[in-house]
């Protein structure tokens, strides 16, 4: 049976490409566990959305790699292969209005990209990747939260807090490295530091203005037991959907 117009358009705006950036891998549980996801997402929210994972030096050989996307995810597993290719796939996301999610490493580098870029400090380094760096935006954590669990304390009227329906959460980590220094400039330039801990450290950040950039230090895809994505995957696959559907009514 052939579609009729209406019915082929309202498939079409249920449908979206994302694209993942990181180096894939089957060591890494949050990679294992996005099939999973995505396929919830399609059989019980009616988001369809087709995944195509682009490897960190693929980003960094072509600086068009993910547009044409209706979304990006950067994925943990850091470090990357090519700082550069997460950066400049970050850097698109952002200034086309490309719905991004970055994820523990994704959000790192959400943070670094818009340092260098919009606030002008072009020396800051990730300390995973340049130890010998003399001015660190990401360092190790005084305590690292790697296999911890710990309560995440959401701002009223944000972004994340409209996605997750709470003001407060309690989320996995796997991670060593954070953010300190910095912060007030990154603020100053239009960031949102929407979640933090107990202690007041930052672990969610956003951008107002933007369709949907939203990133957590913590990762979302160790959720529950794996079969149902966190409302911050399913938020990404609706905003995904959004962009394809606007894309789609676009004149030629």
């Amino acid at each position: 049976m052939t579609n009729s117009p209406a019915q082929a358009a309202s498939s079409a705006s249920r449908s979206a490409r994302l694209a993942l950036v990181g180096d894939r891998s089957p060591d890494v549980v949050s990679h294992i566990r996005i099939p999973r996801f995505l396929d919830s997402l399609a059989e019980r929210d009616r988001l369809v959305v087709d995944a195509y994972w682009i490897h960190s030096e693929d980003a960094a050989a072509d600086p068009a790699a993910v547009r044409g996307f209706d979304a990006v995810w950067v994925v943990p597993g850091s470090p990357y292969r090519s700082e550069a290719g997460v950066l400049s796939a970050i850097r698109t996301a952002r200034e086309e209005g490309i719905p991004f999610l970055g994820t523990c490493g994704g959000f790192q580098h959400a943070l670094l990209e818009y340092a260098r870029t919009v606030c002008g400090l072009t020396g800051v380094a990730h300390a995973e990747n340049d130890p010998d760096a003399e001015d660190f935006l990401i360092e190790p954590l005084a305590c690292s939260l790697a296999g911890h669990e710990a309560a995440v304390r959401v701002e009223p009227g944000s972004l994340a807090q409209s996605v997750l329906g709470a003001e407060r959460t309690v989320e996995r980590y796997s991670c060593r490295y954070g953010p300190s220094a910095h912060l007030d400039t990154l603020r100053a330039h239009g960031l949102r530091f929407s979640g933090h801990d107990d202690d007041g450290q930052v672990r969610i950040v956003e951008l107002p203005g933007h369709p949907f950039f939203l990133a957590t230090l913590f990762q979302p895809e160790l959720s529950g037991d794996g079969s149902r994505p966190h409302p911050f995957v399913r938020g990404l696959a609706r905003a995904a959907v959004d962009h394809a559907t606007r894309a789609a009514k676009l004149p030629v």
